[in-house]
């Protein structure tokens, strides 16, 4: 046969449109002499191969475009052929078919029925089908490669079980790099009790991923998941259960496979270093293994050895084996101190942030509350510990365990919550230590205690006296009323010491600088407890002084949004003034958007949100809040983006608060960033929400554009981001405005609401711009929008800067990245 190339469309359904897409029944797809089928994207390639140093033949599904070799899926894993001699064809019974040189069935598709004109696809997913000829419509495939995963997980590849049809997807690992065939590792969905991804070796658990919470497996830590593009879903249906992860960008290339050692991994391609970067990997530790610590015993890696290791007992339990315990042999765990007492009342022990125990013997219920799960426990005599099922808007759903605990992590950080039952008569004090020392040592502990409240109390009076000195000259007027300047309302902020912020970030190292400007330096620093913060550092020649310092502690101190960039604590000691905020691990808003290759990220599902976040925390500040808040320095560097790239509204040493009855005010210090500001600010300095709307236009035009207001350039020199968008706005070519990156992703009917939406926005007088609520009503609704006018500054470049050159003080501070 000579060289032929068979394309195969992408499709998630069956739908077949020309003949030569098209592989018939009784029709040779491949030979293994000199044949091969790519899909349609060129992803991926179906033929025949040969493992590492192996000489076997076996049919094959892997990359072609990237990472050569890398094969993701085996047909005929346990009957290799022996010589290159392989056909590979679609017969009439709609039977994928692979025939060894003599003609004997090496493997076949087992998916005999008899249908008219049977056709073969490979999907730019990876996925082999076999459908039909005359598919018009979705239908169901006679047979899918994805149906039969093998060592791989791939993007749309599903994890689990089809009830309806009995038919378990799960991967086994290769024998070796040099062998296919199937090893002794499984990665499974485990539907005793409550259903849980478990990696078996033969027939002895390995390791548990845990059950679903919501938002993952309660047994992979945050600080393990991958970053947006990553997407995963965990369905539990009467038909269906099964795990399911994805990609949010095309140009992402992802996926998971489970090695013939036992490790599985979740893989990422870069790009720039053409190499596979490992996003999500397991087996880092012991408190991996299963059961680490036996029955009742509880993992923590953190432990240090002088801490006995790093297993320890849940309270109201002790080592069943306490001489084997302290030489490291945890596998006997633990048991109680203090038999149950259905009759007389038993308590709970809350565990924070764990991964649950292992949940093949829990029962569980979706529409249960966790009262009624509480109680419901109480009442079963054999319960001995409960939790939510999901923690997604304050939890819901009841899981009670009817046994031993196995194989729990202690994660310390968000995620469900374990509550454990013990005896009533268990005190924390008992739990803590052993009831014959406390005895023997009761004199003692009382000295200690008069000692420790002596000392204490010296302590104490000499750090009031001490933090009296520092809030000496720094008082925050945060009153209701503007007129009363000796009135000081309780922040409820964590005042933070120097030290302990130095330690946070390497003491300001190098390294930890995310980004600095004209106000100072942005650090990022990981507190004692394991917490990431953003640390903004003012600089001593700062254009933000003591005064900006106050007012963004004043403004953002007592606001609360999704869409405002939390500030958790400051620093105010001798020269140094410090804000402590939560960390926004994908940076700025101007730190994407402007870079050609940071950018990518940034589709248009992603761009809209943005748009749509931003105008919900200026309508928060504007009119939501208890207090009226005008930011007066919107631009995209002060936009943070959070771990799902939904914006913050940051930076508001600038902000100024309108009290009672106030709508605009007036002044002759000017400031904020050229481009941004409103006419009437900046030739007047009168400004008012409306100033902000007029910022949110400029932004919503960079955002759709990628196109700085600042430093535009166009071969026409006299126009600006305002008047080229208002150019293509009124010649009915506002897809040209649209930033290249976004244009496979787009909308165009959000696209052309967003680009009007804008230019309404930066109208040359407040009255003619739309408050935030009609703002965000607009973006939100197929509401027909008003016709914009004609924006303002659309003059030339030259007299637009004359314009502002003896008025406006203006910011020039780089991006603040945290």
């Amino acid at each position: 046969m000579g060289v032929s190339k068979i394309i195969f469309y992408l499709s998630i359904i069956v739908v077949l449109c020309n003949a030569e897409d098209r592989i018939f029944g009784n029709q040779t797809i491949i030979d293994d002499e000199n044949s091969t089928i790519v899909s349609a994207g060129g992803l991926f390639e179906l033929g025949f191969f040969s493992p590492g140093k192996s000489d076997n033949r076996y049919l094959g599904i892997w990359y072609k475009s990237i990472s050569t070799g890398t094969v993701v899926w085996v047909a005929n894993r346990e009957t290799p052929l022996t010589d290159r001699g392989g056909v590979l064809r679609v017969d009439e019974n709609g039977r994928l078919v692979l025939r060894d040189g003599v003609g004997g069935i090496i493997w076949s598709s087992n998916s005999s029925r008899a249908v008219k004109k049977p056709v073969g696809q490979l999907l730019d997913t990876g996925n082999l089908v076999i459908g039909y000829e005359d598919d018009t419509e979705p239908k169901t495939y006679l047979w899918q490669s994805f149906d039969h995963p093998g060592d791989h997980l791939l993007p749309g590849m599903k994890l689990g079980w089809d009830l309806r049809n009995g038919l378990n997807r799960y991967l086994t690992s290769w024998r070796s790099s040099d062998d296919p065939s199937p090893g002794i590792y499984t990665m499974r969905i485990d539907l005793d009790g409550f259903p849980q991804p478990i990696l078996w070796n033969g027939s002895a658990v390995q390791l548990r991923w845990g059950p679903w919470d919501g938002f993952k497996f309660s047994g992979i830590s945050f600080s393990s998941i991958p970053n947006p593009t990553f997407l995963s879903n965990f369905i539990v249906l009467q038909t269906e259960i099964y795990y399911q992860f994805g990609v949010s960008s095309k140009s992402f290339t992802m996926r998971g496979n489970l090695n013939p050692n036992g490790s599985t991994n979740l893989l990422f391609w870069i790009n720039e270093t053409q190499s596979w970067r490992n996003l999500q990997p397991t087996r880092m530790d012991d408190c991996d293994r299963y059961a680490f610590c036996g029955a009742n015993g509880i993992c923590n890696i953190a432990n240090k050895p002088s801490e006995n290791g790093v297993c320890g007992c849940l309270e109201g339990f002790e080592p069943k084996f306490p001489e084997r315990w302290k030489t490291g042999d945890w596998s006997g765990g633990c048991v109680r101190r203090t038999a149950l007492d259905c009759r007389h009342g038993d308590r709970f022990i809350p565990y924070m942030g764990q991964k649950l125990p292992d949940t093949r013997r829990a029962w569980f219920n979706h529409s249960m509350n966790l009262e009624d799960c509480k109680i419901r426990c109480l009442n079963n005599c054999s319960c001995t510990a409960y939790s939510n099922i999901d923690i997604r808007g304050g939890g819901a759903g009841c899981m009670i365990w009817l046994n031993e605990l196995l194989d729990i992590r202690d994660y310390r950080e968000d995620g469900p919550n374990l509550y454990v039952r013990i005896a009533a008569s268990e005190s924390a004090a008992e739990n803590r230590g052993s009831r014959r020392k406390k005895k023997l040592g009761i004199i003692l502990i009382v000295v200690s205690l008069v000692l420790i409240v002596l000392v204490s109390s010296i302590l104490t009076a000499y750090v009031l006296k001490k933090r009296k000195l520092r809030r000496k000259g720094f008082k925050l007027n945060t009153s209701s009323n503007p007129k009363n300047n000796n009135q000081d309302e309780d922040l409820d902020l964590p005042l933070y010491e120097f030290p302990v912020i130095a330690i946070a970030t390497s003491h300001f190292s190098e390294k930890c600088k995310l980004g600095e400007g004209g106000f100072g330096s942005v650090y990022k620093g990981i507190t004692k407890d394991g917490q990431e913060i953003a640390v903004k550092r003012l600089a001593k020649n700062s254009r933000q002084g003591l005064d900006e310092f106050k007012n963004e502690i004043s403004c953002i101190a007592k606001l609360q949004h999704r869409n405002l960039v939390r500030l958790l604590g400051y620093c105010f000691e001798k020269d140094e003034m410090l804000l402590i905020y939560e960390y926004m691990p994908n940076y700025s808003l101007d730190y994407l958007l402007f870079d050609k290759k940071r950018r990518e990220p940034l589709d248009w599902p992603n761009r809209y949100n943005i748009i749509i976040g931003i105008a919900r925390g200026l309508l928060y500040l504007h009119q939501d809040s208890r207090l009226r808040v005008v930011h007066r320095d919107l631009k995209a560097s002060n936009i943070l983006l959070d771990v799902e790239m939904n914006p913050r509204i940051s930076d508001f040493g600038l902000a100024r608060i309108f009290w009672g009855s106030e709508s605009e005010a007036n002044t002759t210090k000017v400031v904020g960033t050229y481009g941004y500001m409103s006419p009437e600010y900046a030739l007047d300095g009168i400004f008012s929400t409306k100033s902000d709307v007029y910022s949110f236009g400029v932004l919503v035009l960079e955002i759709v554009s990628g196109m700085k207001m600042r430093g535009f350039y166009h071969l026409d020199p006299s126009l600006n981001l305002l008047s080229h968008a208002w150019r293509l706005y009124q010649e009915e070519k506002c897809s040209a405005l649209l930033d290249e990156a976004a244009i496979d992703s787009c909308n165009k009917s959000e696209l052309f609401r967003a680009i009007q939406v804008g230019l309404l926005c930066v109208q040359p007088y407040p009255e003619d711009r739309p408050s935030m609520s009609t703002v965000v009503l607009m973006l939100s609704s197929d509401n027909e929008l008003p016709q914009p006018k004609q924006p303002t500054f659309f003059t030339e470049r030259n007299q637009s800067l004359s314009e502002f050159s003896n008025i406006a003080e203006i910011s020039t501070s780089a991006s603040s990245v945290f």
